[in-house]
C-alpha cells in the first residue's frame, strides 16, 4: 500500500467523523498519539512501538485530510531530484 492509498483508505473511513472534530480537536489526538509513541520507544516492547507508529501514521493522515493536504505531494520536497540540506 502507498501512502496515498493509506491516506485514501483513512479518508473513506474517518473523514465524516474527523471533519467534525475539527484540525484543532484532532491535532490533539495526534499529539496523544505521539506521548504514546514516545513511551513505547522508551520501551522494549517491539509490537507496542509497532502500534504506536501506525496510530501516529493514521492521525497524521486524518489531520492532512481535513486540511486538503496530500501527503505524497508534500513528501516531494525530500524526494524530488536536487533537494539539499536540512531545515
Amino acid at each position: 500500500m502507498t501512502l496515498r492509498e493509506f491516506q485514501d483508505f483513512i479518508r473513506r473511513k474517518y473523514y465524516p467523523t474527523d471533519s467534525q472534530r475539527g484540525t484543532a480537536g484532532t491535532f490533539l489526538w495526534f499529539v496523544e498519539e505521539v506521548g504514546e509513541l514516545a513511551s513505547a520507544l522508551a520501551g522494549k516492547d517491539p509490537q507496542s512501538k509497532e502500534e504506536e507508529f501506525a496510530d501516529v501514521l493514521a492521525w497524521l493522515c486524518t489531520l492532512a485530510n481535513i486540511n486538503d493536504v496530500d501527503l505524497e505531494k508534500a513528501i516531494a520536497k525530500y524526494t524530488v531530484h536536487g533537494v539539499e540540506g536540512h531545515k
